[in-house]
């Protein structure tokens, strides 16, 4: 579903990625964890376009992401939740979840209401449609954001630390809803810093550093056996937190 061979980005002098292989399987979940400023968001930029790799390519569903075609692959197979929530303000609950699917999807009303309906059920927060996002929460926020990349029905699914912006207390509501949609098929691409997260929710755990791939394993044998000793020094760093 999602192919990098052998991506590099450089800004000026900086080597942000360092030749990455990277092949995600249609369903499967990946949890990326390493220190600030090992790469992580970066890679997923490149995955929804917007970073383009100075050298490599990216593929979507066996199609190769170019400048040319990247609004419309990316249109086609990804959606995006980020740090902030980045919530239209001026505008409801329910209308920042249309919104995608009437302007961009061509959906009547009637229907992109109905999808939005159902995605807020799925973060439990249906009495929130006609709120506006400054009378909620941080993780209310943060659901709605996870509601409105669900409403667009693609294929893959890119978090780029859903929690960071969130005050402690309200970490664990978004990722009891991102565990909930890890038993689901859609294929999903997280970067955290939730370790506890990474172990449950994952099929495979990646850890980045330094722009590289370092090491990679299901949640068991990476947590509980980490081969390479930079993985084991972050580790044991984040666990004595």
């Amino acid at each position: 579903m999602v192919r990098l061979n052998n991506v590099c980005k450089k800004f000026g002098d900086f080597q942000a990625l360092n030749n990455i292989f990277l092949h995600v399987k249609e369903g499967e979940k990946v949890a990326i964890i390493g220190p600030s400023g090992s790469g992580k968001s970066t890679l997923i930029r490149c995955i929804n376009g917007l970073e383009e790799p100075t050298w490599g390519e990216v593929y979507l569903n066996g199609e190769q992401l170019v400048h040319k075609n990247k609004v419309m692959m990316v249109r086609t197979y990804c959606a995006m939740v980020f740090q902030q929530f980045n919530l239209y303000p001026h505008m409801t609950v329910l209308k920042n979840i249309t919104l995608a699917p009437i302007k961009l999807q061509r959906k009547s009303r009637a229907e992109a209401e109905e999808i939005a309906c159902h995605y807020l059920d799925v973060v439990g927060l249906r009495d929130k449609a006609n709120a506006y996002p400054a009378t909620l929460s941080g993780g209310q926020q943060q659901r709605i954001a996870i509601a409105r990349a669900l409403a667009t029905r693609r294929k893959i699914l890119l978090f780029d630390e859903p929690t960071s912006a969130l005050d402690p207390e309200m970490v664990q509501e978004v990722l009891d809803v991102i565990v909930r949609l890890s038993h689901d098929a859609i294929t999903m691409v997280v970067v955290t810093h939730e370790m506890g997260f990474a172990r449950q929710a994952a099929d495979r755990v990646i850890f980045m550093d330094n722009g590289a791939l370092v090491e990679e394993g299901t949640p068991n044998d990476f947590f509980d056996n980490p081969k390479n000793e930079r993985t084991r020094a972050f580790l044991g760093k984040i666990l004595r937190q």
